[in-house]
C-alpha cells in the first residue's frame, strides 16, 4: 500500500520536539507542505534545518493554542501562503499532575487550556477552511490516560478524556462536508514529557509488564498511524479514538505469556 499525500498542506501543532516533531517529519517526507507551530520558538529552528536538509516542503511558525488571536493569524498565515488546509495534527499538550487533594489549579488550568481548549480553538479556526474545501483530515492528540487514568492525572486524564469526545461530536458535525476526525491514544512511547525511558530498571519493567507487545513505543509508531489518517485509505474512519498502546488493553495479565515464551527458551527477561 504506497500512502501519497503529495501536494497536500498540515499544520502540525507544537512540534518543535517529541513525537509532534516525527509527526511532522514524517508528513513531510510523504510530500505534504507541513506548517509546524510550537510556542518555543528555539524549537522550530532545528526543525527548519532539518526540513532545508532533507529538501521537504514546509515552515515554521510560532504560536500559542491558547490564545485564539495568534490561531487566527496562522489560519490566515497558511491560506495565504499555501491556498488551503488538508489536515490539522493538534499535537500540542502538557502533562503535569499531582493527587487531587494537593493539585494546584494553576496546574489543572494548564492541562485544559494546552490539551483541551487548545485542540478546539484550532479545530473552530481550521474547520471553516475545510468546509469551504469540503475535505479535511484532522487529528487529535489524546492519550492511553483518556481510556485508563494513573495516579496524580486527574488534570491531564481529565483533558484528553475531554479531547475524545470533543472529537466525536466534531466529526459528527463535519461529515457533510467530508471531513474526518478522529484522535490518537499513544502508550508507552517515551519522551521528554513521560520520562520513561529514564525511570530505574525495575520500574521500567513493571510498566512493560502491562504490555501486549512487551517493549517500548517508537514516535514513529504514532506518525505512521497520522499518515494514514491522514491518507485517502482513512476516507471512511472518522469519529474514533485510535489505541495505539501496544496493547495495554487486550489482556489482562500480559506478562503471563511473556513467562511461559520464556520457560520454552522464546523471550528473554
Amino acid at each position: 500500500m504506497q500512502i501519497d499525500l503529495s501536494g497536500k498542506v498540515a499544520i502540525v501543532t507544537g512540534a518543535g520536539r517529541g513525537i509532534g516533531k516525527v509527526i511532522a517529519l514524517a508528513l513531510a517526507k510523504e510530500g505534504v507542505t507541513t506548517v509546524v507551530t510550537d510556542i518555543n520558538e528555539s524549537n522550530l529552528g532545528d526543525v527548519q534545518k532539518e526540513f532545508d536538509r532533507s529538501g521537504c516542503k514546509g515552515s515554521t511558525y510560532q504560536c500559542d493554542v491558547r490564545n485564539y488571536t495568534q490561531i487566527q493569524e496562522l489560519v490566515q498565515h497558511v491560506v495565504d501562503q499555501y491556498g488551503r488546509i488538508d489536515i490539522l495534527v493538534n499535537n500540542a499538550g502538557v502533562a503535569g499532575g499531582a493527587p487531587v487533594d494537593i493539585l494546584s489549579e494553576e496546574v489543572w488550568d494548564l492541562n485544559l487550556d494546552i490539551n483541551l481548549k487548545g485542540t478546539f480553538l484550532m479545530c473552530k479556526a481550521v474547520a471553516p477552511v475545510m468546509k469551504k474545501q469540503r475535505s479535511g483530515r484532522i487529528m487529535n492528540a489524546a492519550s492511553f490516560a483518556a481510556i485508563v487514568p494513573s495516579y496524580g492525572s486527574a488534570a491531564y486524564a481529565s483533558s484528553k478524556a475531554g479531547v475524545e469526545q470533543f472529537t466525536r461530536v466534531l466529526a459528527g458535525e463535519l461529515g457533510p462536508w467530508n471531513i474526518t476526525v478522529n484522535c490518537y491514544a499513544p502508550g508507552m512511547i517515551p519522551t521528554d514529557m513521560n520520562h520513561f525511558a529514564e525511570l530505574q530498571e525495575p520500574q521500567q519493567q513493571r510498566l512493560l509488564d502491562t504490555l501486549t507487545l512487551r517493549r517500548w513505543g517508537e514516535k514513529s509508531d504514532v506518525a505512521n498511524l497520522i499518515c494514514f489518517l491522514a491518507s485517502d485509505y482513512a476516507g471512511y474512519i472518522t469519529g474514533t479514538m485510535m489505541d495505539i498502546s501496544g496493547g495495554k488493553l487486550a489482556t489482562q495479565i500480559p506478562r503471563m505469556a511473556y513467562e511461559k515464551a520464556a520457560a520454552e527458551g522464546a523471550y528473554e527477561f
